[in-house]
């Protein structure tokens, strides 16, 4: 079976669903990985000193390292604006994610719940346009994508001051993927791979409370079960 991710940034899929995708990978499912920008917009050039230009080449040669780390099945890294995609006609980005599940012809996509986690901007545009664009292309009739799945967080909503992270109730989850010691150490050193995020890494206490159950909802479809996988009672 063959499983996108789609995120707007470079990171999003280490500080979010990383242990899943080792897992899936280690059951012999495709994992890819589409992020929409190259994250140029990051606070974090101001320490380094480099201009935008500069930051994401930065940031595209970490994720990279994400992709090796991860043993991703392939990876596609857009340029669109990092933090403007509130500002782009939302086609713009649904065309761009089109061309990549055509050419991938995934059984599952996977973005953002309705929340984005933390509540960033391109975190809730994503969310909006891959919904969109997946409830357009069913009724279209299109035999890939066949389900759209939403990463999200368990438990209660967590903040520090400085970081806020949005959990999904129980009854919104639909599967929860097991992850081993192995997927575990995957995920620590996919973080790892972004050697100028490592002050956000450890100040967000990520590697602390991301847990080896990994929550994901599922849109669209009611279950008499819970689902045994990610690919369990495709429709």
């Amino acid at each position: 079976m063959k499983i996108l991710y789609i995120f707007p940034h470079p990171d999003d899929e280490s500080f979010g669903p990383a242990p899943a995708m080792s897992a899936q990978l280690s059951q012999g499912h495709d994992v890819h990985l589409l992020t929409l920008t190259k994250g140029e917009a990051t606070k974090q050039r101001f320490r380094l000193g480099v201009d935008k230009e500069e930051m994401g080449r930065l940031r595209h040669e970490e994720m990279k390292c994400v992709e090796r780390t991860l043993g991703l099945t392939g990876m596609t890294v857009l340029d669109l604006p990092d933090g403007e995609l509130k500002h782009l006609d939302p086609l713009i980005i649904e065309n761009e994610i089109e061309r990549e599940i055509v050419s991938i012809e995934p059984d599952v996509i996977v973005t953002y719940a309705v929340h984005g986690v933390s509540g960033f901007h391109d975190h809730l545009v994503s969310h909006a346009v891959v919904k969109n664009l997946f409830c357009r292309m069913k009724r279209r009739g299109d035999e890939f994508p066949k389900r759209l799945a939403f990463f999200t967080r368990m438990g209660e909503t967590y903040t520090d001051g400085k970081f806020r992270l949005s959990a999904s109730s129980d009854s919104e989850i639909a599967y929860v993927e097991n992850c081993s010691e192995k997927d575990m150490v995957a995920f620590h050193d996919a973080l790892d791979c972004y050697e100028t995020y490592q002050q956000v890494i450890a100040d967000s206490h990520v590697k602390d409370l991301t847990s080896n159950k990994v929550p994901f909802e599922i849109f669209g479809e009611s279950f008499e079960r819970p689902l045994e996988s990610m690919f369990d009672q495709l429709p």
